[in-house]
């Protein structure tokens, strides 16, 4: 039986192993991740309006200049992960990324995903975001895809992280 704080899931449990073995092994995981990233730090604090929030992963990508923020997430896809990444995406821009950087942009890696679910909760978001990279937004562009992680990859990336456990 596991013992965790008020309000804590074993679903947030398991996000905080995977967070903290890919954390444990940053520079193997960004270098695997894709190239021309930056890690800038887990759980990365940020706040709006007297709203603290946490940022799983932050990274910087050099060829698009821009932040992108990752959401681990080790059950299901749901919408409301999409709202939470659009939100931490808009506090991003508007007090984290400098006047001459790119739009930032946001992943959710979820353990499980219904495609043509995903496909119909994210067709209304503007800001380009991602779930396990397969889908993007219609505004992502195709040299923002290329610059990002496989979705295969990204599975085997944290299968081994899983694994480590």
């Amino acid at each position: 039986m596991r013992l965790h704080n008020l309000g804590e899931s074993d679903d947030d449990i398991d996000e905080r192993v995977i967070e903290k073995e890919i954390v444990k092994n940053v520079k193997d995981f960004i270098i695997r991740f894709g190239t021309d990233f930056i890690f800038i730090g887990n759980q990365y604090r940020i706040e709006v309006a007297g709203e603290e929030m946490f940022i799983d992963l932050l990274s910087f990508n050099r060829e698009l200049n821009c932040l992108v923020a990752v959401e681990l997430k080790s059950g299901k896809f749901k919408p409301s992960y999409l709202g939470q990444l659009n939100t931490y995406l808009s506090v991003l821009d508007d007090f984290i990324k400098k006047p001459h950087e790119n739009m930032s942009i946001g992943l959710i890696l979820c353990k499980d995903l219904n495609r043509s679910f995903v496909d119909y909760v994210i067709r209304e978001y503007n800001k380009p975001l991602g779930v396990a990279t397969y889908k993007t937004s219609k505004d992502m562009t195709e040299k923002m895809r290329k610059a990002l992680p496989d979705i295969n990859e990204l599975k085997r990336i944290l299968d081994d992280c899983k694994a480590d456990d």
